[in-house]
């Protein structure tokens, strides 16, 4: 992804990925942004983004699913950013406990140069993470990023109840990942978690299984100005700076002006 997606904040007025305005012209092949999928349209933003009306309207578990799918990025912060600029992917929300896992896999499977096992291995994190219920941080005593980055290694690890060195790593990963979370102190915020998690995740990966992923060093959030109950400067990743806002797009609004061209 270019630097303008990769950095923009959440400024979501016209544009799902960097917020400028849509213009239409006459009907032409484009590739959504998301799924990758070719459709005919004739309206894109300023700068060239196309977002299919599927990709639109799916729901967050959907989009994460999809997107993770067809990416060949190897960054898994850099997949989950992404994806948290998407409408779709709440302030807080359930859909992180997926996000984690599907983000982690996409960038192992693309290192791996493995896209059959990815697509098997996301759709069964979907599955599985969707048992972790929200709030399960702060009523079960276990973050569902954290459970998330368990999936993960439990999946590339081919994990049952039964075994014997995967389920130690399965387990392992979850207990460094939820202690990172809890030192990190309390209310919960679902954007530090995810960070926290996938930088886990790395380590571990790097640790345990002599696998190197490179992930963005300078990561500063562009979701301060959305929680209410932000650490600011006691978290890590607060960004001073920050003036991001969200507006959620009405689909139906986009989809009638396309349709109506």
């Amino acid at each position: 992804m270019g630097k303008e997606e990769t950095t923009v904040t959440e400024k979501k007025v016209d544009c799902l990925i960097c917020g400028k305005e849509i213009v239409y012209g006459k009907p032409e092949k484009m590739e959504c942004y998301y799924c990758h999928k070719v459709y005919e349209s004739n309206a894109r933003c300023e700068s060239g983004h196309f977002v299919c009306d599927g990709c639109h309207s799916a729901s967050a578990n959907e989009l994460i699913e999809s997107f993770c799918n067809t990416t060949q990025l190897e960054d898994p912060l850099e997949i989950a950013l992404i994806l948290m600029r998407s409408p779709q992917v709440k302030m807080h929300g359930p859909e992180h406990h997926f996000l984690v896992p599907a983000s982690l896999l996409a960038a192992y499977y693309n290192i791996k140069k493995n896209p059959n096992e990815k697509k098997t291995k996301i759709e069964d994190a979907k599955r599985r993470s969707a048992k972790i219920l929200g709030g399960f941080c702060g009523f079960y005593g276990d973050c569902g990023a954290a459970v998330g980055t368990g999936i993960f290694i439990s999946l590339i690890t081919n994990s049952t109840p039964l075994s014997v060195e995967g389920w130690k790593l399965s387990n392992l990963m979850t207990a460094k990942s939820l202690l990172t979370i809890a030192n990190h102190g309390g209310p919960r915020c679902c954007k530090r978690n995810t960070y926290l998690a996938i930088n886990e995740a790395v380590k571990f990966l790097k640790e345990s299984f002599g696998v190197m992923i490179k992930i963005r060093q300078d990561l500063r959030c562009e979701f301060n100005d959305l929680n209410k109950e932000c650490l600011k400067e006691k978290c890590p990743f607060y960004n001073q700076d920050s003036s991001s806002f969200r507006i959620i797009l009405e689909f139906s609004r986009i989809n009638s002006d396309i349709q109506s061209m």
